[in-house]
């Protein structure tokens, strides 16, 4: 059960032996177990129920209290100047947030990527209570932008409590093998711009409309 007055991410996992750190070739972060396993289950009941697959821009009306909370911790300036001091991005804080969450991908998803110039670090945290699949779906950081099996460090699996953080740069190539079906995780962007982020967000709120509209077309008969 959610205690209102505990922080769900603390400084004190951050710090833990749990976490890896990389400055090369480009800035990243993981950490693993970085929540409580006593809210999984509020977590797990508060997640919005999208109908249409991929990131979607987050809005309050669709999570419930312990989403909503954990959001809220991850953009903070707290928050965010643990990740940026880690990813050498002094004062994180003063960059404008945009908020995106997963429930599900399809198997066109995930292809290798660097991120726009407008973002400047990117976190992603994952809440799947368990991973059955091999690697489908399981984020990869690589040194190359066309073999999925350069690996920086071993590959991601998007379960509960694991945290991926890097700083975008040129060659900051990410994405995983194919995978549909449902896949949790909370995305904070940190971006250049206040222009920037109402852009995301206007083209955001497009194609959540256009996903709506697809997901609620009959198949012809």
């Amino acid at each position: 059960m959610l205690d209102q007055t505990t922080s769900m991410l603390t400084e004190s996992r951050l710090s833990g032996s749990d976490t890896v750190v990389l400055q090369e070739p480009f800035p990243i972060l993981v950490a693993y177990n970085q929540l409580p396993t006593e809210i999984a289950d509020d977590l797990d009941r508060d997640f919005p129920s999208y109908r249409g697959a991929g990131y979607l821009p987050y809005e309050e009306v669709d999570c419930g209290p312990s989403v909503r909370s954990l959001i809220e911790e991850m953009t903070s300036p707290e928050f965010a100047d643990s990740i940026g001091e880690r990813l050498g991005v002094p004062n994180l804080k003063q960059y404008p947030t945009i908020v995106s969450i997963c429930r599900s991908l399809k198997k066109h998803h995930g292809n290798i990527h660097t991120d726009g110039n407008s973002k400047i670090v990117t976190a992603l945290l994952y809440l799947n209570p368990d991973w059955m699949q091999s690697s489908g779906g399981c984020l990869r950081f690589l040194t190359s932008i066309d073999d999925i099996e350069a690996t920086v460090v071993p590959e991601v699996r998007p379960v509960y409590g694991t945290l991926a953080a890097f700083r975008r740069a040129d060659n900051s190539f990410h994405g995983h093998l194919p995978y549909q079906g449902e896949r949790r995780v909370i995305q904070i962007a940190w971006l250049t711009s206040e222009e920037e982020k109402q852009r995301k967000i206007r083209r955001g709120r497009v194609s959540r409309f256009l996903k709506w509209l697809s997901s609620s077309v009959s198949p012809k008969e």
